[in-house]
């Protein structure tokens, strides 16, 4: 159970979790798990993750915390979005914004942040993009910009007012005021701390200080793509009891998601995020395409057309390293995969070399001679022999398809001889 525990240390620890929380989190699982029952399914040290993951989803929630609903009849609900400089607030402003879009609502935009050079010509640019209303006033105070919003926002029919307020570089008293002015001007439904995942330890004493000041109500956790894995969402909910209501893993604007407190459990012990990458697979990927694609690999008809669709829906899925994180044991399997560096240009490339081909080249790679092959290349930007290497690939990717054709007709003709009636 030590060598348990130890592992779990190293895990949170390396997940960036505070060291304080750790320790406490530590020293409180060895006193569930001595005399707990092994299931006879789990080895000792397999049982003792299995409360750690459950007890990592109860100190996280355990369910969605999902965002107040503006009440009928009042004034549009206003959400106040607060976090240090850089953290992420006026991108992840934005993002919220089409997520409230997508489910019904009708949020407003405010451009609260008079302070940052160019925040709010950035977040009149995201709003355009999304197809959201920004309300500005310019470099005015920003306590009377709050307040004109939410006329104007009570006026046009908005529920929603999402108030992208200043950062500072680090947390001053005069920063502090203004933000409390804020909120005593709009009375906000939510008061939301944008936490940027990559801070780490650091992240416990931004919320506390944020959290005693203005009383949070929720955190947003950005930059979930980066190296981290998401330590900070456990450190920051246990210091400030508040629910991780979001989190986001990109720039782009649809790279944002409700929080789910069991998969970032096993994100943060790296044992993958299988049901996220479900959930990503399911929006970019084409149903109709994928039952097509189906049936020509099983009738060995797959062309490279077929796999330039596919391709081009994969990187859809945002960057292969983040999709690889996902997987259930990937932590596990060596330090050559757990340590692989996933070279997106090659993608591109790839896509680059079918694009630059004929029609009839895509639907017969057999017709593609030397002579095509340096044409190809000169119009990819590539060299023969990564055509040659692609068309190689390709050629063993068909070969494995036909021989796993093969096997499940094998399979099959075994089933109806055991069950003729069938």
């Amino acid at each position: 159970m030590d060598l348990a525990l130890r592992e779990v240390r190293l895990a949170l620890l390396e997940a960036d979790v505070n060291y304080k929380v750790v320790k406490e989190f530590v020293t409180s699982l060895k006193e569930r798990a001595i005399g707990a029952e092994v299931l006879q399914s789990l080895t000792p040290g397999q049982q003792v993750v299995k409360i750690v993951h459950e007890e990592l989803v109860k100190l996280m929630g355990e369910t969605q915390s999902k965002i107040v609903s503006p009440e009928r009849g009042r004034s549009p609900g206003a959400i106040m979005l607060v976090g240090l400089q850089g953290s992420g607030k006026t991108t992840t402003a934005a993002k919220l914004s089409v997520y409230l879009k997508k489910n019904g609502s009708n949020p407003l935009l405010v451009a609260g942040d008079v302070y940052r050079p160019a925040a709010i010509d950035q977040l009149k640019i995201l709003g355009k993009e999304a197809g959201i209303p920004v309300f500005s006033m310019g470099k005015d105070d920003p306590v009377k910009i709050a307040r004109q919003a939410l006329r104007e926002a009570d006026q046009k029919g908005n529920d929603y007012l999402l108030i992208d307020t200043a950062g500072r570089l680090h947390i001053d008293e005069e920063l502090m005021g203004e933000l409390e002015r804020i909120k005593e001007n709009v009375d906000p439904l939510e008061i939301l701390l944008v936490v940027d995942a990559m801070t780490g330890q650091d992240a416990v004493n931004v919320a506390r200080s944020f959290h005693e000041r203005l009383q949070l109500t929720g955190i947003i956790l950005t930059k979930l793509d980066g190296d981290t894995r998401g330590g900070a969402a456990l450190s920051v909910r246990q210091v400030t009891g508040c629910p991780v209501k979001f989190a986001a893993f990109g720039e782009k604007i649809e790279a944002f998601e409700p929080f789910f407190p069991e998969r970032m459990a096993s994100r943060i012990l790296g044992m993958g995020d299988v049901l996220s990458l479900i959930e990503k697979a399911q929006e970019v990927v084409d149903q109709e395409k994928s039952r097509e694609l189906e049936k020509k690999l099983r009738s060995q008809s797959l062309t490279l057309e077929d796999f330039l669709d596919q391709l081009q829906q994969v990187k859809k899925m945002g960057p292969l390293e983040n999709i690889l994180e996902m997987i259930p044991g990937i932590n596990t399997m060596g330090k050559g995969l757990k340590n692989l560096s996933l070279d997106e240009k090659q993608l591109d490339r790839v896509e680059a070399i079918i694009k630059s081909m004929t029609r009839d080249e895509r639907q017969q790679p057999e017709i593609i001679n030397s002579s095509r092959k340096r044409r190809i290349a000169l119009g990819s930007g590539t060299s023969v022999q990564d055509i040659n290497r692609l068309l190689k690939q390709f050629d063993q990717m068909k070969k494995m398809f036909k021989q796993l054709g093969a096997l499940e007709k094998g399979r099959l003709r075994k089933q109806k001889g055991l069950f003729p009636f069938k």
